[in-house]
């Protein structure tokens, strides 16, 4: 086969070169620092947070109602949850079916 290959070197060279050229020419003009108007993370991490949201309904609160609806919730007992006996009776069949498969994974329990 005489001729020329259509995938030599030769032909993607110059190509090539003038790419990674401009790709050279264009990174010069990149700039290291942050826009002046950013606020530094530092800055933003010494702020003090005087607004918060409610853990209940997500609704805006000032700082002393935050802390007071945290001393309510603090002093409040949680509610003991009943579940009807077959739903707990299947809580504890998963979790024994969990530690079995943990320590004999082979054992095929469905």
């Amino acid at each position: 086969m005489t001729g020329s290959r259509p995938f030599s070197r030769r032909s993607y060279s110059n190509p090539l070169s003038l790419t990674l050229g401009l790709l050279l020419l264009g990174a010069g003009e990149v700039q290291a620092l942050p826009p002046p108007e950013d606020i530094p993370e530092e800055v933003l991490r010494a702020e003090i947070i005087t607004g918060a949201r409610s853990p209940i309904d997500g609704e805006p609160l000032t700082a002393e109602e935050y802390a007071q609806l945290r001393a309510e919730l603090a002093e409040a007992p949680p509610e003991k949850i009943e579940l009807a006996p077959i739903i707990t009776r299947n809580i504890r069949l998963l979790r024994l079916r969990k530690f079995i498969r943990t320590f004999f994974p082979f054992i095929p329990i469905k």
